[in-house]
């Protein structure tokens, strides 16, 4: 098993004690990160608190080799995507993906989340729908929107 699947394995029931989840977890050039999530997002308070318990308990069962960076937070306004219940929460989100370099063409879309199977996802890029395949993906995230832009508001001059 790897240095990810087994801490996952030792906190994922801790954190879920407490009401988190585990969204994603990567191990990789000394830093361990660790992105926790509930329902209505996360506080600060909860990441310290997350932080806390997890560096004593991956200290008492040594998963980790050597040193490393122990990262907690939470997913942020955009969030990776990265398995596939990341994508059924998304489904009517706007996303942003980028390609690996085997796709011809465009290899950066943007666009609505239609929906997903187990090969891939349906993306509505400009109003078009498009099937990209799970291994064509290198990267995706969910991309937040701001509001509508405000109107111009035009001035009226005084008849003074």
């Amino acid at each position: 098993m790897s240095v990810a699947a087994n801490v996952h394995d030792l906190l994922a029931p801790l954190f879920q004690g407490r009401g988190l989840e585990v969204y994603d977890l990567t191990y990789g050039g000394g830093v361990l990160r660790i992105i926790v999530d509930k329902p209505g997002g996360v506080s600060l308070d909860e990441v310290a608190d997350a932080t806390k318990v997890a560096s004593r308990l991956l200290d008492d069962h040594d998963l980790v080799p050597g040193r490393y960076t122990l990262e907690i937070t939470s997913p942020g306004l955009e969030r990776p995507l990265r398995r596939p219940e990341h994508y059924v929460r998304a489904v009517g989100e706007t996303i942003s993906v980028k390609l690996g370099p085997q796709v011809e063409g465009v290899r950066r879309v943007q666009g609505e989340l239609m929906g997903y199977d187990n090969d891939g996802i349906a993306i509505e890029v400009n109003g078009v729908p498009r099937r990209v395949a799970f291994d064509e993906i290198t990267k995706a995230r969910t991309v937040f929107e701001w509001g509508p832009k405000p109107k111009k508001q035009i001035k009226e001059k005084s008849s003074q």
